[in-house]
C-alpha cells in the first residue's frame, strides 16, 4: 500500500501569501512526489484562499488554537508567534499517514521526499535542533541560549549527525519547529491539546508550538540534520556546518522576512534565493491569475 502523505503549512494572514506560494512553487520545483496542503483559518480573507484554490494547491478549514486567555504572554518582539500553536492542529490530519509540516517562511532548494521515509519513535516525531546561540543577544531569550550549549556547536561539518537530544544541556533537547516530521493521529492530538490546556508549564515557554512540542515529544523526537531546517542565521554563525549546495530548505527565521525588502546586509545571499523563487513564481501567478498577484505583489516589497 502506496504512503498517503503530505506537506503542511499553516496560513492565517494575507501578510504571509507569498511566502506559502514560494513554499509551494519551491517543492514543485524539486520534483516532490507530495503535494503541499495548507491549513487556512477563518481569519484569512477569501480572496486569499481563492488564491491558492487557483494555484491547485489543497486547502483544509481549521479553528485557531490557543491557551486560555491570560495564561501565555508573548514578549512584545515576537508577536507573530501568537497564530503558532495553531500549527498543532496538523495532529489532526488523520486522513494522511504522514505530514512533514513545514513553516510558510521557507524555501526547497533540494528534494526532501526522503522525510516521508524517516524512521519516527513510537508514538513521536523527527525535527533538527533550535540554534541557541541568541546571536542579537535578545534579552527576553533563555539564558542558557548561548554558543557553549548549542547542538550545533557539535556539528563539525555539513554532513555530519547532529547529536542525539538529551536533557543537558537543556538547549539539546529543544527542537525548531519549522519543519517537523509526524504521524497523524487524532489521539495525539487531543493529548496535545489537553497539555496545552492544563500543564502549567505554558505559562513559561518563550517560544509558543516549539516549546510545547520539545517538552511534550521529550525522550521522542528523532533529530534531523541541519540542511532539513537550514536557519539562514547557521550560515554564518555556524559556518563549519553551513554548505549552500547541502542546504535543502532554507529556513527565514527572525522578524525581518525576506519579502519586506530585496536589500539584507546580513541575509543578502539566502535572500536572494527567495527572492528568485518569487519572481518564477510571480511570473506564473501575473499570468494566471491577475487579481491574485495584485493581492500578492502588495505583501512583497517592489522590485
Amino acid at each position: 500500500m502506496s504512503l498517503k502523505a503530505a506537506y503542511v503549512t499553516l496560513l492565517t494572514r494575507v501578510s504571509y501569501l507569498a511566502g506559502t506560494l514560494v513554499l509551494d512553487e519551491s517543492l514543485k520545483e524539486t520534483k516532490s512526489k507530495y503535494p503541499l496542503v495548507v491549513m487556512v483559518t477563518p481569519e484569512l480573507p477569501q480572496e486569499a484562499q481563492d488564491v491558492l484554490v487557483k494555484r491547485g494547491i489543497p486547502t483544509r478549514d481549521i479553528l485557531s488554537l490557543r491557551p486560555e486567555e491570560g495564561v501565555h504572554d508573548l514578549a512584545a518582539a515576537d508577536a507573530r508567534f501568537a497564530d503558532t500553536w495553531t500549527k498543532l492542529r496538523a495532529f489532526e490530519l488523520s486522513e494522511f499517514d504522514r505530514v512533514v509540516l513545514l513553516d510558510s517562511d521557507m524555501i526547497v532548494k533540494g528534494n526532501i521526499d526522503d522525510l516521508m521515509e524517516v524512521k519516527l519513535p513510537p508514538g513521536g516525531i523527527a525535527a533538527a535542533h533550535v540554534c541557541a546561540c541568541n546571536p542579537r543577544k535578545f534579552a527576553h531569550y533563555p539564558a542558557d541560549w548561548i554558543p557553549e550549549n548549542c547542538a550545533f556547536t557539535a556539528v563539525p561539518n555539513p554532513t555530519a549527525s547532529p547529536p542525539t537530544p538529551r536533557e543537558q544541556p537543556r538547549p539539546y533537547s529543544q527542537l525548531n519547529s519549522g519543519t517537523v516530521v509526524l504521524e497523524p493521529s487524532l489521539d495525539l492530538a487531543k493529548e496535545l491539546y489537553h497539555f496545552l490546556a492544563t500543564d502549567e508549564r505554558v505559562a513559561t515557554f518563550s517560544f509558543p508550538d516549539q516549546d510545547l512540542l520539545s517538552v511534550f515529544f521529550l525522550g521522542k523526537w528523532t533529530a534531523l540534520p541541519w540542511y532539513y531546517n537550514a536557519l539562514r542565521t547557521l550560515r554564518t554563525i555556524h559556518a563549519p556546518l553551513w554548505d549552500d549546495s547541502v542546504a535543502r530548505c532554507v529556513h527565514y527565521i527572525l522578524a525581518d522576512k525576506p519579502w519586506t525588502s530585496r536589500e539584507s546586509v546580513d541575509f543578502a545571499v539566502v535572500n536572494s534565493w527567495w527572492w528568485a523563487q518569487y519572481d518564477r513564481m510571480s511570473e506564473k501567478l501575473r499570468a494566471e491569475d491577475v487579481d491574485g498577484w495584485k493581492l500578492v505583489s502588495a505583501t512583497v516589497a517592489p522590485a
